[in-house]
């Protein structure tokens, strides 16, 4: 496949980590089409020689993916107080009010925008799935169904008006078309105004081995570096950065037109230097990745296997797209994980794709009693080790397999 690099336009080359193939992650499988073709799509990424950004070619078109979506944000309790922190903090580092504008690209279902709409702030959501863009409507979020983009972007900017702050979380991986999304965004945001996107960190990806991350819907895997000769294609410099603990290590980069930029936070030399160090803003430093991905995989399978040989019993908890690229990459089928339970009712009854693992409610695991639980979503742990303590009342234990399989 001859592909280009989606920000430099360099011809990519180079390997970063190659999966094998893949289903989609998000695509769960009803029971009437089980037996059934199921689509599978390769997980090779690649690295650009040139600008270093690191990208999963575009396999699958963006409309395919998220046109209708099955994740809702919501479904997370600590992602949903996550965005309240968020939303009081930008209050009140921006004086945000009744008379300013919040935008948020990729509003999922009014996670993050209701808790603006509390404090009586206009707020617009511009997402792309209409499915989930109606539960946001319905919590009184006033959302737009598109794709952002220069072109709906500038569209969008001349019906509401520019914003004020400009939110985007977990969207910036997302978008097969970066230096239009960069445009899109520059056009939401007044000339003065603020642009906040969060993103999971590729030196935290490296450091943790959580290629579980690495799915077709992440396009890209961003170290600040490469955001920030993303956003620099629309005019936008970044200002300032959090590091953040969510999804595994994430960054909150704080972006503004360059002519009201002003001096950069020493925060962002710091993590830029932290990249260099771990020789991420050269080609070789990316190398080795797959002997990481190899260990994981067999440290995992051994442990099923052994646990299936011993008569234990092995259910999973959660149902997230990085789990599907953990059980396909890894091979793992219902034979060693019977069910995985999911509390979105969205995703109840269906069955994992590739693996066709079954789904259920959470109540499934206090009526089974497991040995073990494989907790997919091992980034939400002291989250879901709360809701799940009481598997001890049997002697249950937790499993959890990034950065390396732990037995809790």
């Amino acid at each position: 496949m001859n592909v280009q690099c989606r920000l430099c336009s360099a011809p990519l080359t180079e390997t970063f980590v190659d999966l094998g193939m893949s289903p989609l992650c998000e695509s769960y499988v009803p029971e009437e089409r089980l037996d059934m073709v199921e689509s599978f799509y390769p997980l090779h990424v690649r690295i650009c020689g040139q600008c270093l950004l690191v990208q999963l070619p575009a396999y699958v078109a963006g409309e395919d993916i998220f046109s209708d979506y099955l994740y809702f944000s919501s479904y997370s309790t600590s992602w949903v107080e996550h965005a309240r922190r968020y939303a009081a903090q930008m209050t009140r580092q921006l004086g945000i009010g009744p008379n300013s504008l919040v935008t948020e690209v990729a509003s999922n279902d009014g996670y993050l925008l209701q808790h603006f709409v509390a404090d009586g702030v206009p707020v617009l959501g511009v997402e792309p799935a209409a499915n989930i863009a109606e539960v946001a409507r319905e919590r009184g979020v006033r959302t737009e169904v598109a794709f952002l983009g220069a072109a709906t972007g500038a569209d969008i900017a001349d019906r509401y008006g520019r914003a004020d702050l400009v939110a985007g979380n977990n969207v910036f991986a997302h978008v097969p078309d970066i230096v239009d999304f960069s445009a899109g965004l520059a056009a939401l945001v007044k000339p003065s105004g603020l642009v906040t996107l969060e993103f999971p960190h590729l030196l935290r990806l490296i450091e943790s081995r959580q290629f579980d991350t690495i799915y077709h819907e992440h396009y890209q895997y961003l170290s600040l570096l490469t955001a920030s000769r993303a956003l620099a294609t629309a005019g936008l410099a970044v200002v300032d950065v959090d590091e953040l603990s969510t999804h595994g290590g994430s960054l909150r980069v704080h972006a503004m037109h360059g002519d009201a930029a002003g001096e950069q936070s020493v925060r962002v030399k710091e993590v830029l230097d932290a990249e260099a160090a771990a020789g991420l803003h050269t080609l070789d430093g990316h190398r080795g990745f797959d002997d990481a991905v190899f260990q994981i995989k067999r440290d995992l399978v051994d442990f099923l296997l052994s646990a299936r040989a011993e008569g234990k019993r092995v259910v999973g908890y959660g149902a997230p797209g990085k789990g599907n690229t953990l059980l396909n990459h890894c091979g793992i089928r219902a034979d060693t994980l019977a069910y995985t339970v999911d509390r979105s009712p969205h995703k109840q009854g269906w069955y994992l794709p590739g693996t066709h693992i079954p789904i259920h409610a959470p109540e499934r695991i206090a009526e089974d009693r497991p040995d073990y639980v494989l907790v997919l979503p091992w980034n939400l742990r002291t989250e879901i080790s709360a809701q799940l303590s009481y598997i001890r009342d049997w002697g249950g234990r937790l499993v959890f397999p990034i950065p390396e399989i732990a037995v809790v």
